[in-house]
Formats: C-alpha cells, structure tokens, sequence
C-alpha cells in the first residue's frame, strides 16, 4: 500500500511541476522575444498588435542604417533608422549614446510609438 501511495505523490508532485512550468512560459510568450525587428513590426502594426500601438513599451533591434545618424549640436537629441534588410524604423532619442554605436553596428533599443508615428527610445544598447 505504501508503494501506491508514494507512486501516487510522485504522480502529482510531477503534472504539478508540469503545470507550473506550463503556466510559467504562457505568460511570459510576448517576453521571450528579446527584441522585434523592423519587419516584425511593420507585420504587428498591419495586423493591429497592440503590442507595438502608440505608448506601449517594447524593444526593437536591427542594425543602424548607413547614412542615417543625424545628432543635434544643441542638445543630446540623435535620429537614426533601423533596419533588418527588408524594413526600417527611424528612432529619436535624447541622451548619451554607447561608445560602440554607429552606422552598420547592432542596435538594441528601448522606447514606444508616440502619437506622431515616432518611435522615442529611452535607452540604446549598442552590440
């Protein structure tokens, strides 16, 4: 009777693990996704995802388009697009930016659609 019983927990104690591994991983789907692409996005916006609608927080990730980087003198403000190959975001930030970025280099970025369809970064990651 004893081994029944001790099967029978280890039964439970393993759907339970199961369960909650399960559980785990349905509610962080959206976050396992480091970054978006452009081309991501371009699709999410088509299909209105509201994960890329106007104030929603998301990170976007590609490489910055050659010829793009446009720095303010008056202020820390920077412009730049970025793109995947097939699609491009142009973003706006105003702080210091990485050592390592520059145009051809990977690109994390951190920020939301604004209501004038800019993407505002409030923070850059170079690779």
């Amino acid at each position: 009777m004893k081994k029944r019983q001790r099967l029978y927990f280890v039964i439970f104690v393993l759907l339970s693990l199961s369960g909650a591994v399960g559980l785990s991983l349905y509610a962080l789907r959206d976050n396992i996704s480091y970054f978006y692409s452009p081309r991501e996005i371009a699709q999410m916006k088509q299909a209105g995802d509201v994960r890329v609608s106007v104030g929603h927080r998301f990170r976007l990730g590609g490489l910055v388009e050659e010829g793009s980087v446009v720095k303010s003198k008056v202020d820390a403000k920077t412009s730049f697009s970025v793109t995947d190959g097939d699609a491009r975001v142009t973003v706006h930030y105003k702080g210091i930016l990485p050592d390592l970025f520059r145009e051809g280099q990977g690109v994390v970025t951190q920020g939301a659609f604004q209501p004038d369809r800019s993407f505002r970064a409030t923070q850059v990651l170079a690779k």
